[in-house]
């Protein structure tokens, strides 16, 4: 994977934890001048069940500690097509949008570097990360026993006297105690593929915790959406070749073959898990995988991947991002007769975020196709045609490019 110095990591987690102590003071840097900054900024506000609004806000003066960055782009999530079509967060009205990046256009003060502790100047390209709040978990712990799920997250929180607290949207407000990072040396396209790809460096790290998964592992990865399709990124910038991606659709198997993947399965050839189970066998050479990824966020399809697997096995699952009912299971002849070895993965670190910089740059460097992933793009005023083209499966990753 990725290579990060242990130094860096730990300067990372230091500089965070004295920001949320206030033990460092900041020294000043200088705001922009403000030319060419508009008055008010759009933003995409979900206001009813599939149903974004354009409203208009103004820009409001920063703090100290604010950062002000123009949005170029941002990718769609899962999440915010469950949020478009079902609201089971709760959140309505809302500013969605959490996999945005852009370029700073105003700084507060206070701010000179971002959470890495890299200079940061008007005109550096950046993305966000978490919101930090009053959790005791994450002041108390190191910050890579805490996943994202213990702070906020722009474009996932409710709406406020600023509105500009999403990635869909001309302008976002970087407030104080956040988490930003000066990705500059990426294009766009990677920026906006930052947010999904640690949500797989996670769960890679995860499943390394059970010391199952190892370079010459047979590994299946079920679901071959876009998280599926960085999960077989992630694990081949690794190392690992005896991938089988398992999948209902010809296109993305085809594209999984191009990620990384050895071999591939349609599940739809087959008639009943009996004979998909052997067709998984057949793919990896008549062995079952060693370890596998659950992707798909269906309960079947979780179900299943317990039969793929061999005795003594491991399991990552990570496609349930909400829920998604329930999933049957025996635990005698899926778990307990087999002793396999599961976890579960949901969101992402600070520690696994500065990692995906280097996944990435790893990934384009061997030639993985990633920024392909992109497969949609949609000015901002069409941005309800792009939830519903994320819905209807009709492509990849789909993200709103701000021009």
């Amino acid at each position: 994977m990725a290579d990060i110095n242990t130094n860096d990591i730990e300067l990372i987690v230091k500089q965070v934890l004295e920001g949320m102590r206030g033990e460092s003071a900041a020294p000043a840097a200088s705001s922009a001048s403000g030319a060419g900054i508009p008055k008010t900024a759009r933003v995409a506000m979900l206001t009813s069940l599939e149903n974004f609004e354009l409203k208009e806000y103004p820009i409001p003066a920063l703090g100290e500690d604010d950062i002000l960055v123009r949005v170029e782009g941002c990718g769609i999530c899962g999440t915010d097509a469950h949020e478009f079509k079902r609201d089971p967060f709760g959140l309505i009205p809302v500013a969605l949008g959490h996999e945005g990046t852009g370029e700073i256009v105003a700084m507060g003060k206070n701010v000179e570097k971002d959470s890495a502790g890299k200079p940061l100047k008007v005109g550096d390209k950046v993305v966000s990360c978490m919101i930090f709040k009053d959790n005791p978990d994450i002041t108390m712990f190191d910050l890579n026993k805490q996943n994202v799920g213990g702070a906020d997250v722009y474009g996932l929180i409710p709406d406020d006297d600023i509105h500009l607290n999403g990635w869909f949207a001309d302008y976002i407000v970087i407030r104080g105690g956040s988490t930003v990072f000066n990705v500059s040396d990426l294009s766009l396209d990677m920026r906006i593929l930052i947010e999904p790809s640690a949500v797989l460096i996670h769960a890679v790290e995860r499943a390394k915790s059970t010391g199952i998964l190892r370079f010459n592992s047979r590994v299946a990865v079920q679901g071959c959406g876009p998280i599926g399709l960085l999960c077989i990124a992630v694990l081949r910038t690794m190392g690992i070749e005896n991938i089988v991606a398992i999948d209902g659709e010809d296109k993305r198997l085809k594209f999984a073959k191009q990620m990384g993947a050895d071999n591939s399965v349609n599940f739809k050839n087959y008639n009943g898990i009996e004979e998909l189970t052997e067709g998984v066998k057949q793919a990896f050479g008549g062995y079952l995988a060693d370890f596998a990824f659950q992707c798909t966020g269906s309960p079947v399809a979780h179900s299943n991947i317990y039969k793929f697997i061999r005795s003594g096995g491991g399991l990552c699952e990570l496609g349930f991002f909400i829920n998604g009912g329930d999933a049957t299971i025996n635990p005698h002849f899926d778990i307990c007769a087999k002793e396999i070895t599961t976890v579960g993965s949901w969101v992402y670190t600070l520690r696994d975020y500065a990692t995906t910089f280097d996944f990435l740059k790893r990934a384009k460097g061997i030639g993985l196709p990633v920024e392909k992933l992109i497969t949609h793009r949609y000015p901002l005023e069409q941005i309800n045609e792009a939830l519903k083209t994320n819905l209807s499966m009709q492509g990849l990753k789909i993200a709103i490019i701000n021009r």
